[in-house]
């Protein structure tokens, strides 16, 4: 007998087939052709990367897009490079990963009362999606948050995503066309259906290596969106 999917699984299943950005969808499978000399011998994911994490999760990590040779290779979000290298440690120490390693999407990674996707499913050049290719995404991103029951904390990994977020608050009617809201690192805003934003510089290996993000300085947005969540209700049960 066929599993059921709960509604996430079903969303990501549909995300892993998408084709509505050509460019993007050669993009990665020419990466996934060629590949890294590292990982030569690495089978590719190549396609939309889904989200993943606990889908009854308070907290939702908005990253940008699949790092070429990290999620577009393991097929799992923030998983494989730098960045999740940077990430993963953080959100071990603040509790919400099982594990402070996440080398590929079977290692063993759980993760608990935290959600993390991104803005674009899948990876562009140059880490740069046109804004057609983040309109064209957009629909996941609103269908996940929907999803997300017990929603409490958004934290978004950089301006784009933290734009990303806002224009999903202006489709969905949460926020007016213009809003005094601006990125900055640590910067906290309470939309108006009550889930707080939490903006975050980019754990990019640019950011991480030049001191411009720090450990100390990303464990505190963490324990930050673990204190903002803990203020809202309780989870569900499963």
């Amino acid at each position: 007998m066929a599993a059921v999917l709960s509604p996430l699984e079903s969303l990501n299943a549909r995300i892993v087939v998408c084709d509505r950005c050509p460019r993007l969808r050669e993009h990665c499978a020419e990466i996934a052709r060629v590949r890294r000399r590292a990982y030569a011998q690495c089978e590719y994911w190549g396609r939309p990367v889904p989200s993943f994490g606990d889908e009854h999760a308070r907290v939702l990590i908005l990253g940008l897009a699949p790092g070429a040779h990290g999620s577009n290779r393991t097929g799992r979000m923030f998983t494989g490079d730098g960045s999740g290298d940077f990430l993963f440690p953080v959100l071990h120490e603040a509790g919400f990963a099982s594990q402070p390693k996440a080398p590929g999407r079977d290692d063993g990674m759980k993760l608990n009362d935290l959600w993390i996707g991104a803005l674009v499913r899948c990876a562009p050049p140059a880490n740069k999606p046109t804004p057609d290719e983040q309109r064209n995404c957009a629909p996941w991103l609103d269908e996940e948050i929907a999803l997300l029951p017990n929603l409490r904390v958004i934290v978004c990994l950089g301006k784009i995503a933290f734009d990303g977020l806002l224009a999903h608050a202006r489709r969905t009617a949460q926020l007016p066309a213009r809003s005094a809201m601006a990125f900055a690192h640590g910067a906290e805003f309470t939309l108006p259906n009550g889930v707080a934003v939490l903006a975050s510089y980019h754990p990019s290996l640019q950011n991480t290596n030049t001191g411009k993000l720090t450990r100390p300085m990303f464990l505190r947005i963490f324990s930050r969106a673990r204190e903002l969540a803990e203020r809202g209700r309780e989870p569900a049960s499963t």
